[in-house]
């Protein structure tokens, strides 16, 4: 019976709701009052049953929950024919916890969808020497896998034979692609986007990179999961204390009708629609400019946040990358040299070469002939019938381009502030240089600096990235630290060293290796534009993922909590004020206190309606 009650908690908040409006419209438009009791009754008997029934389960737990008390007060309310009193407290009760429980619905979509992303099969050397295809259940460590291209690599291991490029957006967060080689390490779920290679597998399973995001999201989310609602510690002295105060009264002045009016007028209902009509009215007012917070218990911690971590790419910076400097050599045409850098990128799917085709997108393209993909390296093709060598330092090396010593200290330049080189060499002479680098996000310093006038005395930048690149960016932004080369699960290991220390931690980013520290922190953000799995995993996303929503972001935290805390002192104040007057007073009666009771109710409501037009700016 019990299970059944709560199954259908949500229909029994509808019939209660309903006939209160029923009620109401009888009273003012239909019968006059004919309808009212009856409709009064029922619509409190259907709102008491699922908070009974949790009443009672709390009981059995030997907790005295605010279920408990609003059970007690109802019943007092039926014992004194105050039927209105019964239904509107029900139903206020109900119908807040509904409007948190819907912000606060977390699924396991995250988890799914990380497993979903798992590779399945894989194509592993039998004894004969073939490369067959098995379950990835059936590779073991040391075994020879091939991967071609499009292919996810199956397993961490290292490149025994081959090269490609991969994209590792899925561990390192960074959008461009990683060079692979024989004695190169691959990791599981990343995509072979071009080339052939062999692996020995090294880690398998759960021991992957990949499994070990999986297994970090799946413990965070359980530890947030039994997290306590203030509500509940507050309970945990209001109820009993309520509650003996209405027996001692009753005891001492054998007054049955005034220790139930204690409990009516004790009755938090003010209390427990405070918080909840605060919590749903800042979420409203987030949703309405592209902020979904899920739930108080998020709003509660950003509004306290002392550390914000961010990821680096899609996060600081728009994760496209972008031609930052060219160098070129005063011998040959340097818009000629840029026409035929563009005519050959134009034929290539690297992410480098489609930053530079964007960088030029009005250049003169020439035709391009006997191209010959180099694995690793670049490209060496035939343009005008002039031989160009496109790629990386070691193809220049390999086909004995030389570099004076300038040019070398200026490439090491370009590199130590965080640029991917490329080369150009046009008839064995080297024609340009170009350092390509992720952009920042725009006004990304004033609102860091906006951040830390909000009490943010932390801004850490954690990334996949060199440390020449993540220093540069943390130089620039003036952050308080910086660390690179982090793969996901040293991300989400330092946030916790951070929260072992005492600080709030914000984690801010977007991709699927973000999403074990988006879960890890006390509070996780997410870029709109990221992965589902990060979407999922966080406590807020910024749906448009524009950095300047940051701010607001915090500042209608901080405006929800102080609501949240306005209307607690508004709902205790009412009720130490009724119960003083109702115990020290004579004037104060059932219905008086009853009218107070209700205004409280209504003040609070519109206190935290106000937050609907809290303007973000």
């Amino acid at each position: 019976m019990q299970k059944y009650i709560l199954a259908h908690k949500k229909e029994l908040t509808i019939i209660n709701g309903s006939l209160l409006l029923l009620a109401l419209a009888d009273h003012f438009f239909l019968t006059r009052g004919k309808i009212v009791p009856v409709a009064l009754i029922i619509a409190g008997v259907a709102g008491v049953l699922p908070i009974a029934v949790q009443a009672f389960q709390s009981l059995k737990v030997k907790v005295v929950s605010i279920d408990v008390l609003v059970t007690i007060a109802v019943l007092g309310a039926f014992f004194v024919k105050s039927y209105e009193e019964a239904a509107v407290v029900t139903f206020l009760f109900l119908a807040g916890h509904f409007l948190e429980q819907a912000t606060l619905s977390k699924t396991r979509k995250a988890i799914k969808s990380l497993t979903e992303m798992a590779p399945e099969v894989s194509l592993k050397k039998d004894q004969t020497g073939k490369f067959v295809e098995v379950s990835i259940d059936e590779v073991t460590q040391g075994d020879t896998l091939l991967v071609k291209t499009g292919g996810k690599v199956p397993v961490d291991g290292k490149v025994i034979s081959g090269s490609g490029y991969v994209n590792e957006a899925s561990i390192t967060g960074e959008s461009k692609v990683a060079a692979k080689q024989a004695g190169s390490l691959v990791y599981a779920g990343t995509i072979l986007e071009n080339g052939t290679f062999q692996l020995q597998a090294e880690r398998v399973g759960e021991e992957t990179a990949f499994g070990k995001i999986i297994e970090l999201v799946e413990e965070a989310q359980d530890s947030k999961s039994n997290a306590e609602r203030f509500i509940d510690k507050f309970s945990k002295y209001y109820t009993p204390a309520v509650l003996l105060l209405a027996i001692v009264v009753g005891l001492i002045t054998k007054d049955i009708e005034l220790a139930v009016t204690v409990l009516v007028l004790g009755c938090p209902g003010a209390l427990v629609i405070g918080i909840p009509v605060s919590n749903v009215a800042g979420i409203g007012n987030g949703a309405k400019h592209g902020i979904l917070l899920k739930g108080s218990e998020t709003i509660q911690n950003f509004s306290k946040v002392d550390t914000m971590v961010f990821d680096k790419t899609g996060t600081l910076t728009v994760g496209a990358p972008q031609v930052n400097k060219v160098i070129s050599n005063p011998e040959i045409n340097e818009n000629k040299a840029i026409s035929t850098l563009v005519s050959i990128e134009a034929e290539s799917d690297h992410p480098l070469a489609q930053a530079v085709v964007k960088t030029y997108p009005n250049v003169t393209r020439y035709p391009v002939s006997q191209t010959q993909v180099i694995k690793g390296g670049g490209i060496i093709a035939t343009v005008k019938g002039v031989k160009v060598v496109l790629g990386n330092l070691q193809l220049m090396k390999n086909n004995q381009i030389k570099l004076g010593p300038g040019e070398i200290a200026r490439s090491e330049q370009l590199e130590s502030e965080g640029n991917s080189l490329v080369f150009m060499a046009i008839n064995n002479q080297l024609a340009l240089i170009l350092g390509i680098k992720d952009q920042l996000r725009p006004n990304v310093k004033s609102e860091l600096l906006r951040l830390r006038k909000l009490g943010v005395k932390n801004l850490i930048l954690l990334s996949g990235d060199n440390q020449g690149t993540v220093n540069q960016v943390a130089q620039n932004l003036r952050l308080t630290e910086a660390k690179g080369n982090m793969m996901p699960e040293d991300k989400a290991a330092y946030i916790t060293e951070l929260q072992k220390k005492g600080q709030n931690v914000t984690f801010v980013g977007d991709g699927v290796n973000d999403s074990p520290s988006l879960a890890t922190a006390n509070t996780g953000i997410a870029m709109g534009n990221g992965t589902d799995v990060a979407i999922d995993t966080s406590d807020i996303v910024l749906m448009n993922s524009d950095f300047d929503r940051l701010v607001p972001t915090l500042k209608l935290a901080k405006a929800t909590s102080h609501n949240m805390l306005q209307n607690i002192v508004i709902a205790v104040g009412v009720v130490v004020f009724l119960l003083t007057s109702l115990l020290f007073s004579s004037w104060i009666n059932m219905g008086i206190g009853m009218f107070v009771h209700e205004a409280s109710i209504l003040v609070v409501i519109l206190n935290a309606i106000r937050l609907l037009n809290y303007r973000l700016k």
